[in-house]
């Protein structure tokens, strides 16, 4: 009788141990698996940005012939974010793609007349409007993956993280031009002395 306790005490707890790893193993998979979604939303918006701009420039082109400088950072970081791979470059190309696109709409100001163009108009607010919603997926990935990051270094996820080959994903991190002041400047008004 002892020995049948004893028995069913062993299968109880591997019951409860597997069941166990299994909580876990789904947790992980779950985070991992977030992870990613969060990355492919952000992806999404970076997608239909990169759709609106050629109209932009285009619209802009006739107005700012003296701004040509402007013009072709625009579309040189539109370049570098489509030729973007991974989280660090696809972010460092954004960043340069949204430094650009505050100084075209910094320039804009001095032309009345294309700030008063319709179609400009609403380009910039679908470009605000999706720059916007880009902060807002990058903020929510960057949650996802710490959640992630802290899971897999901890006991005893960390054993399942290690059989699973997870390792730590990187954050969307603000690249030098996201930080910088956007530097205005007029064909007709030279840079100021410093």
């Amino acid at each position: 009788m002892a020995g049948l306790i004893v028995l069913l005490a062993f299968l109880v707890g591997g019951v409860a141990a597997v069941l166990y790893g299994v909580t876990l193993y789904n947790g992980l998979v779950n985070l991992d698996k977030s992870t990613a979604r969060a990355w492919s939303n952000i992806d999404v918006l970076l997608k239909q940005r990169h759709d609106e701009l050629p109209k932009l420039v285009s619209t802009v082109e006739s107005y700012m012939a003296h701004e040509r400088e402007t013009l072709q950072r625009v579309i040189e970081a539109r370049s570098r974010v489509e030729a973007a791979h991974g989280v660090n470059e696809t972010a460092e190309a954004s960043g340069k793609l949204t430094g650009a696109l505050r100084q075209l709409f910094a320039v804009a100001e001095g032309y009345p007349d294309l700030k008063a163009d319709s179609s400009f108009q609403h380009l910039q607010s679908r470009i605000s409007e999706v720059e916007e919603q880009i902060a807002d997926r990058r903020e929510f990935y960057n949650h996802a993956v710490n959640q992630f990051n802290i899971r897999i270094h901890q006991i005893p996820d960390l054993f399942i993280a290690g059989w699973l080959n997870l390792a730590d994903r990187e954050y969307f991190k603000a690249t030098e031009e996201d930080r910088r002041d956007v530097e205005i400047r007029f064909s007709n008004v030279p840079p100021p002395a410093r």
